[in-house]
């Protein structure tokens, strides 16, 4: 089983030489610690950040660069600064070539909920609806099950949805899934993980073909 910095080392496999990467708040924020070195990625942060590098060591903080979820960043050598009208040109124009978000509820379809628990105060959606609107390769990063043990991998969305059938990839503390047209496509286990386990913790369709191989981890 993975913790929060296992989900993120394995979705930094998924990161090409090239890309331009959106991080969202949570998780995905941890991805840029475990990028490979000999690649090129540029990340990018909807408040107006491009260039993006791992998190600063504590005392070595600046509190005037921070990402969306406004924590403290460190920036590379050629990273620039903007609005969040150029941030959002760059999202809605399909210039991110990776999308990588936290949410609470995944359905099998590739519908995706992580804004609003109906409620429970919120600040607003933020950038989330214009990145799964606008992106075609949205990977998430989230725990398999909820506190009490419930699955957040659903036949059905029972939260306010934020995009619909937009999610390709999930990255779980249990396992890699593929979002297909007939479900949850079980791709790697966790280290530790069975399938039977897996297939506990999914409330949505999962499809396990043959041996399921433990993630490169």
């Amino acid at each position: 089983m993975l913790d929060k910095n296992g989900i993120a080392k394995r979705i930094a496999q998924e990161v090409k030489d090239g890309y331009y990467v959106n991080l969202g708040i949570g998780i995905p924020t941890l991805v840029a610690n475990f990028v490979r070195d000999d690649i090129n990625v540029e990340f990018q942060s909807e408040n107006g950040v491009l260039g993006m590098g791992p998190f600063p060591f504590e005392g070595e903080e600046d509190a005037d660069i921070i990402n969306a979820g406004k924590q403290t960043i460190t920036t590379l050598p050629g990273a620039s600064f903007f609005d969040s009208a150029t941030s959002f040109g760059m999202i809605r124009g399909q210039h991110v070539d990776l999308t990588i978000l936290g949410a609470m509820e995944v359905a099998e379809n590739g519908d995706i909920a992580n804004w609003k628990i109906p409620g429970k105060m919120v600040k607003g959606m933020g950038g989330a609806m214009d990145l799964v609107a606008s992106a075609e390769n949205i990977i998430v990063a989230m725990m398999h099950t909820n506190r009490a043990g419930v699955s957040k991998l659903l036949k059905r969305c029972s939260l306010p949805l934020t995009g619909v059938g937009c999610v390709t990839k999930i990255v779980t503390n249990l396992a890699v899934l593929e979002v297909t047209p007939a479900g949850f496509k079980l791709v790697e286990r966790a280290p530790g993980v069975t399938v039977e386990e897996i297939k506990t913790a999914t409330e949505g369709h999962l499809i396990v073909e043959g041996s399921v191989p433990e993630m490169p981890i």
